[in-house]
Parts: C-alpha cells; structure tokens; sequence
C-alpha cells in the first residue's frame, strides 16, 4: 500500500507548499517514487492563456517528481481567495467525488503520495448548497494529517486551534513541522516544548528558512506517513 499523509496548515501563506516540496525531495533522495495531489489549488497564475498552478510546480520541481504540474490538481483557479468563492467566480462547481476519484488515482501509482490542503483545515471548499470543509475532505480521503506552523511568535495559539479542531472531528495527526525555525533561539526551542505538552503532539520536523532540507528530530521519514507496505 501507498504511504501517505495530509499536509494541512494553521493557515494560508504558513508554508505548506514550502514542506511538501521539502518532503517530497526527502523521499525521492531515499530512493522511493513520490506523488504530490493539490485537491484544488488558487492563485495560479495565467501565461499565454494558460493556467500555471505554481504550488504544484514547486513541489515537483523541488522532489524532482515525475508529473505535470496541470495534472497535480483538481480544481486549479487563478484568483488567489478561498476554493469556494473562485468557484463561484467562474461559474464552476466543485465536485468533491472528482476530487476523491483524482485522489484515489494518484495513490494507485506511487510508493509514498503527499496531498496539500488549501489555506488552513477550516478552509471551504463548498459554501453554497451544501457547507463542505477541507476537514471534510481529509474525513472522506481517511487520511492522516501533519500540520505545518510557523516556528515564531503565536505559532502555540495557532496550532492548538488547530489540533482542537481536528481531534474534535476525529482527524488524526501525526504531528506538527515547524517552518521558518530559528536554532538557538529561546522563544523557538520553547514553541517545541510548549506544543508537545499543551497538544499531547510531537513536533515532527524543523525546516529553517529557505532551506530544503527537514531536521526530523529523530524520527524515521517513513514515520511521517500512514500505511504499511
């Protein structure tokens, strides 16, 4: 079976596309084929006509992937707001059984598969005949998830939100990735200690800034994913 995981956020612009890409090159360095799966991405950017989902090129480009960019995603828009209201912009519905048939279709053909939410876990994807969140959709995928948080100032705020609202719909974390981390900064080393007692969560990795390379605090790569082989 495939080895996946959720990469959800504490919310927009936090650094998920960033640490997907980080662990996406992880993977692929270790040897194993690795997919990346955008649901529905906003803000691509529009060339010669043509819609350029940059998030899906990030992380292709950055694990040295095997895809297309344009095929990475289900849904891409060029207006940088949240699923729901770029559909609504454009005319187009959303399906979220397209999502999970494009979703189960990706993890038939990788070892490990990374899939990235879009803003934060309360994102909408749905808002006008029915409410359907990304929460939901990491529900109906049963998909694990890991949260990416700024490692700064009102990171513990932010992340314990988070958790609360996952455990409440029982969503399981595998833990937290610290992006932005500063070493041998106080205020940093005491976010680590304040989320894993506060959050009964370890805090997975640390990924300084622009750096492509995760420190994972001794855990094994393979233990961010979910599924056995």
């Amino acid at each position: 079976m495939v080895k996946k995981i959720f990469i959800t956020g504490t919310g927009t612009d936090i650094g998920k596309t960033y640490v997907s890409g980080v662990l996406a090159k992880a993977v692929t360095l270790e040897g194993n084929s690795c997919g990346y799966f955008k649901p529905v991405l906003s803000g691509a950017v529009l060339k010669d006509g043509i819609l350029h989902p940059g998030d899906c090129e990030f992380v292709i480009n950055t694990g040295g992937l095997k895809q297309e960019p344009a095929e990475s995603a289900s849904y891409i828009f060029e207006e940088a707001v949240s699923p729901h209201l770029a559909a609504r912009h454009t005319d187009i519905q959303i399906d979220k059984n397209k999502i999970l048939s494009d979703f189960h279709s990706a993890e038939s053909c990788f070892e490990y598969l990374i899939v990235e939410g879009a803003g934060g876990i309360t994102c909408p994807i749905l808002m006008d005949n029915q409410v359907y969140l990304m929460s939901d959709l990491i529900k109906d995928m049963e998909l694990e998830c890991i949260i990416v948080a700024d490692g700064g100032l009102g990171t513990i705020n932010s992340v314990l939100l988070t958790v609360d609202w996952a455990k409440n719909r029982n969503i399981y974390i595998k833990g937290v990735i610290l992006n932005r981390y500063k070493y041998n900064d106080k205020m940093y080393e005491d976010n680590i200690k304040s989320i894993e007692t506060l959050c009964n969560l370890p805090v997975l990795g640390l990924i300084k800034e622009n750096s492509l390379e995760i420190d994972l605090r001794g855990h094994k790569l393979s233990e961010l994913f979910s599924g056995e082989w």
